[in-house]
């Protein structure tokens, strides 16, 4: 008897043709057009028989959502605690800045130390639901660890791609988790191209950011829990380091869902993709009022994951900040390494080149004059400083 999760799950949708797979099928991509697929849901069904008063008495973990989340059967959620991330007052950094209501999601504390953690649970466990043992990804870092941890959980094999100088913690933590790992001369894009020309004769499952429908899936509970632990009313400001995007897309994607559900209503946060000034496709597309991000040659940045010179979802982040009346900044390295240390003498929080990234926008927006004061703000630290120490030497 299969234990049910309840999920309203109901089928997979094109993001772009619009095109409806069935829910059953295994797919990386829309077969017509060959771009990124949604999970979709039975909205009106999960509207009457979620009641979002009563979550506070679920597990704190992203699957307090699971009737939104793509997982049918219970026994193949691979979980390791992710989700259920703090977000605190930043009152020492605010006050510095001039903010009474700077806010931190601190996602470094999930499991393997970053948001990916969200995305790998959720796609690794809709693989298992359809019997892939083995998968395959390109990583620039904290994706590569969270796919080695959860794929061990889930008692499949692991096959990783990263640049040759990706900091080493990362390739260490992969090893460690039983992980098969490829260094490559050269970027997360060519990793990817890597994957792509052998994973058919090695029976591999792409996993690839936005070539699967399902990590996305794990990222959006990020705005699911920022509306709950602000009581349904999101803030004005919502500033994210963006390599591959799957964050911005995911909770834009969340708050159509829990409007729909009638959860919340109409009102959105501007949305800030953040990218360092050595690799900021998403930030030039913007400026250029394009639709789409050409790649971003001789790409380097210390912040490996926003080293991310393509992205195949880049039409859904500009298509995310534009419907928000958000925009796209660029920051020097020098600027976001200068944010992780004001984010770890103010508030005690030893994060990532990218999450430093924000604090680094967060300056810069001021200075424009783009953000007010007292405008309610929240600053996602996407990952720990940790596994990139190296950088900081």
């Amino acid at each position: 008897m299969v234990n049910t999760t309840h999920s309203t799950f109901s089928h997979l949708e094109c993001t772009s043709c619009n095109k409806i797979f069935p829910k059953e099928q295994l797919l990386n991509l829309c077969t017509d057009c060959n771009l990124p697929l949604f999970a979709r849901y039975d909205l009106d069904k999960a509207k009457y028989e979620i009641d979002k008063k009563q979550l506070v008495q679920r597990e704190s973990t992203m699957w307090r959502y699971k009737e939104l989340m793509p997982v049918e059967n219970e026994e193949n959620i691979v979980t390791l605690g992710e989700g259920w991330t703090p977000l605190v007052h930043a009152q020492r950094l605010g006050k510095l800045l001039g903010f009474s209501n700077l806010l931190l999601k601190d996602e470094s504390l999930n499991p393997t130390g970053s948001f990916k953690a969200r995305g790998m649970s959720a796609a690794i466990s809709q693989a298992k639901e359809k019997g892939v043992q083995k998968i395959a990804i390109p990583t620039a870092g904290n994706a590569g660890g969270a796919t080695a941890a959860y794929a061990a959980k889930a008692g499949q094999e692991a096959y990783i791609f990263m640049p040759s100088d990706t900091p080493v913690a990362f390739q260490v933590e992969c090893e460690q988790h039983g992980a098969i790992v490829e260094k490559i001369d050269g970027l997360i894009s060519d990793c990817g191209k890597m994957v792509a020309e052998r994973k058919v004769s090695e029976g591999w499952f792409d996993i690839s950011t936005l070539k699967e429908p399902y990590r996305v899936e794990g990222k959006k509970t990020m705005g699911y829990e920022l509306a709950e632990q602000l009581n349904w009313d999101l803030p004005d400001v919502i500033i994210y380091p963006t390599g591959g995007g799957t964050g911005i897309i995911g909770m834009w994607k969340a708050f159509k869902e829990m409007e729909d559900m009638g959860w919340i209503g109409s009102k959105r946060p501007r949305m800030i993709s953040v990218q360092a000034e050595g690799c900021a496709p998403i930030v030039r597309a913007f400026n250029e009022g394009l639709l789409n991000a050409s790649t971003f040659e001789n790409a380097e940045t210390v912040a490996s994951g926003l080293r991310v010179p393509s992205a195949i979802g880049d039409f859904l982040i500009l298509q995310s900040i534009r419907e928000s009346n958000g925009c796209a900044v660029a920051v020097s390295d020098e600027a976001l390494l200068e944010g992780v240390q004001l984010l770890g003498k103010t508030e005690g929080i030893f994060a990532a080149p990218e999450a430093g990234a924000t604090v680094a926008a967060l300056s810069k927006l001021v200075e424009s004059q783009y953000i007010s004061q007292n405008e309610k703000i929240v600053l996602f630290i996407t990952g720990g400083g940790t596994k990139y120490i190296d950088v900081f030497i």
